[in-house]
């Protein structure tokens, strides 16, 4: 749940209540809403406090999470490749 992941970021970040709604530019009570469950931020808050806390949006969101790999400067033959290489790990699950 959002609520407790906010809360828990904010506690291991040592800040309150109050400086995180300033950080984030919200009233304190819009945040303890947020904390209590009350309410959930809005996309806009969601993104700010994955940037902030360094997290991801999928692990506030409690959405699976994915990784993902940099292929920049790779040909086509070189990224078919590793697609395959992927494929294959899979396949053995």
């Amino acid at each position: 749940m959002i609520a407790d992941k906010i809360k828990l970021l904010r506690e291991k970040a040592g800040i309150t209540q109050a400086e995180l709604a300033r950080r984030l530019g919200v009233t304190r009570s819009g945040m303890n809403a947020w904390e209590m469950g009350i309410s959930e931020p809005s996309t806009k808050y969601v993104s700010k406090l994955a940037t902030l806390f360094k997290v991801s949006t999928d692990f506030l969101l409690d959405m699976p999470q994915t990784k993902s790999i940099s292929v920049e400067g790779l040909s086509d033959r070189e990224v078919a490749s590793i697609v395959e290489i992927i494929d294959c790990y899979k396949s053995k699950r």
